[in-house]
């Protein structure tokens, strides 16, 4: 704001509008995944958010920086799709959830580096930094084989067995690996290509009830709103706001390990439900701290509630909320229907998260306890939720795991 003399207005633009971006990049997520591969659609990615990182670092005012910031967010709204859906399609069903939340790790890590390196640097050579990997990533996408099941699914047998083999270990036996995702694609190929509005169909129900609800209670129960505010957060609570951050930052590291060690072993459904009830504890200690300084009751204990409130949310949050909803979401949609599917489910979580991050400043204004309580309740339906209809799909191959959900002779 300092260095280009951006008004208030023209920040909350700036801060906001990636959402707006990775909501345009969730529309084109499962098309664009289908059409170019999942390889192309990472190289798309990448290349818009390069372009991003550029129009920020050499910006001079608030349009290149507003574009910069939206050719990022469209660059993430196209990989939060992609990269958990080619990551679900290259492992073996042993691995596949470890491999998922690694993926998570990656993520909470990255974000943890920044909030270090963010409070030591200018922002254009944060800027910078934030494009170092988009380099990195397009040179590498050129060493890594296309999904072995889009393959499949375009007819190129010789291909996707090929890739199977150089995945698995060239001494490895894939032959029934092979002949399972063979049949079910011949299978699907008697079914026309799915659109959006084929998803509202019977056949899909639970799947799509799946998808849609788990990204919209993610991002209803507050998690971006709490990353992105949470130095105010603090700040509201009477609490050193440096200090929170980087707790905040650290803690989700090790839970998110934790999360990639125990999910092919403990299973999606337990990992879900320990982090629902863990941001459900979160949030309603952080609202009776803000409740407490309402009341003026144990004002010296309030701040610390709130602390300790905000963390135990990240970390519960960092152990299966965080990522365990795009690994259900990219094993439950049959290859036909994918591209759909995931623009669909993509586009609800952006479009909640935009919601909440625009509300919550609001939702403070009125009440900062309620604020907290109303995400408690949610993180609470989400255990209901999870507990209820959320299949368990560790140890099942996506074959078996979509031949369950969406019966082909429903």
């Amino acid at each position: 704001m300092d260095d280009l003399g951006l008004s208030l207005a023209e920040y909350s633009v700036f801060g906001s509008i990636m959402t707006v971006g990775a909501i345009l990049g969730a529309i084109m997520s499962g098309k664009t995944a289908d059409l170019v591969g999942r390889r192309g659609a990472m190289g798309i990615s990448n290349i818009l958010c390069l372009s991003g990182w550029i129009a920020i670092i050499f910006s001079e005012g608030a349009w290149a920086l507003d574009i910069g910031r939206l050719l990022v967010g469209c660059g993430v709204g196209l990989f939060s799709y992609v990269v958990p859906v080619y990551i679900s399609e290259i492992t073996p069903k042993n691995l596949r959830g470890g491999f998922g939340t690694a993926h998570q790790f990656m993520l909470s890590f990255g974000s943890a580096l920044i909030y270090f390196i963010g409070t030591v640097v200018n922002w254009r050579i944060l800027a910078l930094i934030g494009a170092g990997p988009c380099v990195l990533q397009l040179f590498g996408l050129s060493f890594i084989p296309e999904s072995p099941r889009l393959l499949a699914k375009l007819g190129r047998e010789r291909e996707y067995e090929a890739v199977l083999l150089y995945l698995r270990g060239k001494n490895a036996d894939i032959s029934e690996e092979a002949t399972e995702i063979k049949e079910y694609t011949l299978t699907l190929q008697q079914i026309s290509e799915g659109r959006i509005l084929d998803l509202f169909q019977k056949t899909y129900t639970r799947s799509l009830l799946v998808g849609v609800g788990l990204m919209a209670l993610q991002q209803f129960g507050g998690s971006n709103a709490i990353a992105f505010y949470a130095s105010s957060i603090f700040e509201s609570a009477g609490f050193p706001a440096n200090i929170g951050t980087i707790t905040m930052a650290v803690v989700q590291v090790p839970m998110t390990i934790v999360g990639v060690l125990l999910m092919d072993k403990s299973g999606r459904r337990p990992l879900l439900l320990i982090s629902a009830i863990g941001t459900c504890l979160g949030c309603f200690l952080a609202g009776l701290s803000f409740l407490l300084e309402d009341f003026r009751q144990w004002t010296q204990v309030a701040p610390t509630l709130a602390f300790v409130g905000i963390v135990v949310y990240n970390a519960s949050f960092g152990l299966g909320l965080a990522g365990i909803p795009w690994l259900i979401m990219s094993e439950i949609f049959p290859i036909n229907m994918k591209g759909s599917a995931g623009s669909l489910v993509s586009l609800v979580n952006w479009f909640a998260s935009w919601i909440v991050t625009y509300v919550f400043n609001f939702l403070m204004e009125l009440s900062t306890a309620g604020t907290f309580f109303i995400f408690s309740a949610i993180a609470g339906l989400t255990i209901l939720f999870v507990a209820k209809l959320v299949p368990e799909t560790k140890g099942r191959t996506l074959e078996e795991i979509q031949a369950a959900m969406n019966p082909l002779t429903a």
